[in-house]
Formats: C-alpha cells, sequence, structure tokens
C-alpha cells in the first residue's frame, strides 16, 4: 500500500462525535443533517436556537452558546459559513456579521455513516436472489450495451456496481450475523427448532440461485471479448471525465484505475485468478458450511429433547421390575437387558478361559486381571529395588569354566600348528569353528603392513609370506573353499 497526503492528514470532521459537548454539537449536526435532505441547505443561528429549544433537553440553552458551538463547528470544518448582506443598511449591522451556515460535504458522509451505524442492527442483513439475477442480467448486456451511447452505457455500469457492491455488503453482513456468539448459543436453544425450517428454506433458495446464476455468468465472462469490454470501460472513462465538477479536478489516472479494478474486481469475483478458488465459490461453501451447522445442532436439540422425554417414568419403571426381581442372578439377567443391550462395551484380546462353553456365564469365570500403562512418552516403569548380592562363588565357578574351555581350544589348535608354523595348503579336514578362528588370525595380520597379529592368549606371529599368490583348497566338514597358501609362524 502506496501513502498518500490525505492518508497522513487527520481527519478533524469528526471531532465533534468524541468531545466534552457532544451531545450539543452532534444535535446541532443531526439538525442541520434532517434540513439538509429535505433540500434546505442554509441555516441562521436563530433557527438552529429556536429548533432545539423546543427540545425538553435544551430548556436551559442560550443563545451565547449556540453561538459558540456554531463558531466551534465552523473551526472543525464540519459547517461552512456565508455572510448574509442582503438586509444590511447600517455599517454597524455589517459588523455584527449575520451568518449563514451550512453543512459540509465530509460532514454530510459521516453524518449518513453514523446514521447507518444507529441504524446497523434494526436494518439488518439479507440474501437476495433478485440482485444475483440482475447482475446476470446486465453481464449478459455486454454484447449489445457497446451499441449504445455514453450515457446508457454509464448508467448501465453504476447499475451493475451498485448491485455487485450490494450482493457482497449483504452477503458479509448476513454470515457474520449466523457466525456471532448470540447465533450460536440461539441455536443451542429449543427456540431455535421454531424458525429452523424457514432459515433453511431461505438459505437453501440462496443457494440454488447462486449456483445457477454463476454459471450462466461464468460462460459469460469465459467467452467475452477482450476488446470488446476494452471499449466499453474506455467510453465508461471518457463519460466520467466529461462529468463537470466545480471543486475538485478529476484525475484522469484515479479515475482508470478505480473502473479497471472495479472490472477486475468483479471477474475475479465469479471466475477466480491464479488458479485461486473463485470468491462465489467460496460463498457457495461458507452457506452449505452454515446449513450443515443449523442442522447438526437442531438434531442434536430434537435428540436431547426426546432423550429427556419421560425419562422419570422410564427410571421408576426400571426401579420397580428390578425391586420385584427374586433372586440376583434374575436382576443380573434384567440389568444386561436393560442397559447392556443399548450400550455394550466389547474388550478384545486372547484371554485365558478355563472352559471352552460358549453357553458359560462372566460371572460363573474366574476374573482376567490386564495391567494398563498410561500411553504417554515420559512413563518410565519404577525400578525394582533390591539388596546387592555376592556372586563370588558363581563368578570364580565361570571363570574356571573359561579358563577350561580356552585350554581346550588352545590344545585343539596346537595340534594343528607343526614346528610353530601353521600350513593351510597342509590343514586336514577342519571344523567350521576352527577354520573360523584360523582365518580370524589372517585377517588381523594381513591388515598391517608388516604382517604381524598376536592371538586371544597373547601369542604373536607373523605371515610368512604375505603377498603369496600360490593357492589351495582347504578342506572343512561344511564344504571346501580355495585361498591363498599362506604360513603363519609363532614366535617362540
Amino acid at each position: 500500500m502506496l501513502t498518500h497526503e490525505k492518508l497522513l492528514k487527520p481527519v478533524v470532521e469528526t471531532k465533534y462525535l468524541n468531545v466534552e459537548n457532544t451531545a450539543r454539537y452532534r444535535s446541532i449536526i443531526r439538525l442541520f443533517y434532517l434540513k439538509y435532505e429535505r433540500l434546505k441547505y442554509w441555516l441562521y443561528q436563530e433557527d438552529v436556537y429556536e429548533e432545539l429549544k423546543e427540545d425538553p433537553y435544551f430548556a436551559e440553552y442560550t443563545m451565547e452558546q449556540c453561538q459558540q458551538d456554531l463558531a466551534a463547528l465552523v473551526e472543525w470544518k464540519n459547517l461552512l459559513t456565508l455572510q448574509d448582506t442582503r438586509k444590511v443598511t447600517t455599517i454597524e449591522e455589517f459588523k455584527s456579521k449575520k451568518f449563514r451556515y451550512q453543512l459540509s460535504e465530509y460532514t454530510v458522509e459521516i453524518e449518513r455513516m453514523v446514521i447507518r451505524l444507529e441504524n446497523l442492527f434494526i436494518e439488518g442483513a439479507s440474501l437476495e436472489p433478485a440482485l444475483l439475477e440482475r447482475i446476470r442480467m446486465n453481464i449478459g448486456k455486454i454484447p449489445e450495451i457497446g451499441q449504445k451511447d455514453q450515457e446508457q452505457i454509464y448508467s448501465w455500469w453504476n447499475d451493475l456496481n451498485n448491485d455487485f457492491v450490494r450482493l457482497n455488503q449483504n452477503y458479509q453482513d448476513y454470515m457474520r450475523e449466523l457466525n456471532s456468539v448470540k447465533a450460536e448459543e440461539l441455536m443451542r436453544t429449543k427456540e431455535f427448532l421454531i424458525f429452523k425450517d424457514r432459515l433453511m428454506d431461505y438459505l437453501r433458495t440462496f443457494v440454488k440461485s447462486l449456483q445457477m446464476n454463476v454459471t450462466i455468468i461464468e460462460d459469460y465472462l469465459k467467452n467475452l471479448k477482450e476488446e470488446h469490454m476494452e471499449s466499453i470501460l474506455r467510453q465508461i472513462m471518457d463519460y466520467e471525465l466529461s462529468i463537470p465538477h466545480i471543486k475538485t479536478e478529476v484525475d484522469e489516472e484515479k479515475v482508470k484505475e478505480k473502473i479497471l479494478g472495479r472490472w477486475k474486481s468483479m471477474k475475479e469475483w465469479f471466475l477466480g485468478e491464479g488458479g485461486k478458488e473463485s470468491e462465489a465459490l467460496l460463498v457457495f461453501d461458507t452457506t452449505n458450511e452454515i446449513i450443515r451447522k443449523i442442522t447438526r445442532y437442531a438434531t442434536r436439540i430434537s435428540e436431547q429433547n426426546n432423550n429427556g422425554a419421560n425419562r422419570r417414568e422410564e427410571y421408576y419403571k426400571i426401579a420397580q421390575i428390578f425391586s420385584k426381581c427374586p433372586t440376583i442372578e434374575e436382576a443380573h439377567r434384567f440389568s444386561a437387558y436393560v442397559f447392556g443391550v443399548e450400550a455394550p462395551l466389547h474388550l478384545k484380546g486372547n484371554f485365558m478361559r478355563d472352559t471352552d462353553s460358549i453357553y458359560s456365564s462372566v460371572y460363573e469365570e474366574e476374573p482376567y486381571i490386564v495391567e494398563v500403562l498410561p500411553r504417554i512418552r515420559t512413563y518410565r516403569e519404577k525400578a525394582k529395588r533390591s539388596g546387592i548380592v555376592d556372586r563370588t562363588e558363581e563368578k570364580e565357578r565361570m571363570r574356571q569354566e573359561t579358563i577350561k574351555r580356552l585350554e581346550e581350544e588352545r590344545k585343539l589348535f596346537d595340534s594343528y600348528i607343526v614346528d610353530n608354523t601353521l600350513q593351510f595348503d597342509k590343514l586336514p579336514i577342519l571344523e567350521p569353528q576352527v577354520r573360523d578362528i584360523f582365518l580370524m588370525w589372517l585377517s588381523k595380520a594381513l591388515e598391517r603392513k608388516d604382517f604381524h597379529g598376536k592371538t586371544e592368549d597373547g601369542r604373536e606371529y607373523y605371515i610368512e609370506n604375505g603377498k603369496e599368490k600360490e593357492r589351495c583348497v582347504v578342506k572343512c566338514t561344511d564344504g571346501y573353499f580355495t585361498m591363498p597358501a599362506y604360513k603363519i609362524v609363532f614366535k617362540e
């Protein structure tokens, strides 16, 4: 948004609405406005004073106060003055400055706005299908309106814009009213059912009219030639620029921007722009959502009324039947019939039962306890605290078993080592675990540059022919495989 001089300047004409003696100022301005509506534009000070004195509120009002109030309103640019010299006969009368007062243009518009605000909740908003039909008919006249004279084109343009602005304002105000807190509270009451049907029919009629007219308007606009519409808009600009204005100078660029902007907004309202949904479609969806909301509230109210009907008598009757049950088993059966059928709770799981009989009652079986844990991330099970247990004997036993196992493995490995050398091409058939140990030793040494390594029990070794390319076949109980004929030599 670009700021300009008028936007930055304070509007002093609204000062009379909120000052110390605003009751007197507003009464004077309202008097001038009512006379303005009757085409009586000029008033004298005496006329204002006599009109105000007729109201009991101004019983103690004086001519001096009236003169001061009029002077203040003139200073705030709410009133324009003109000295009346028609009946002046002496210099003294001329010096007394007998003025006539008139409302300024700003004040007329401000007072109109104030009156509209005062009647905001009295007038109310509405959805008028007739507006949509008039807009459709006016847009349908575009192919032929270009042949008319500029005055007829300008009149057609004003009618189209006024209907479009009124449609938007009425719809927005009506939707705001239906979505207000007061409307929400009313929809929750039983009184809402009285006029629910009338409101639903009203909204559905508008939706049907909207859907039908918008479809036709979209076809009109899609098939409209841009050159033809540009010619019409150019004639509208020329006519508006030709209208004489006394006080203001018409800016051609602003007039062009205003007219083109209005036409662009109208097209976007029906067709959308840049892949976005059109405003007409949003209006359609919003109205349908209001209808659905009204239906939900009405259904809820009806259910509440039905559920609450004769509930006290029903409870009393059920209590009497319960009191007549001869045994607790009979009471259980009746309870299942009254309460269990309406809203049963089913627990599904792999429960352990004492019997597979389908005729066994839940009262005859043992209860099954299910531990339910909280389903939150911060939940942690409580640690079970216990004393320190002496496990020295277990540790010693495990240590001895490990030493014994390692000793047996060492004897087994040594049986394959001849003269401190392990030759892969001379090995007998190996068990898988023995083969894995030999290959692990070989892998450790080959990973180092000097081909040296160390076993788990601390014996050092090296590969004598680390770059050997001669190959051999190693036989194992689970299969044969081919590898280089390495030799692992263990140090003394």
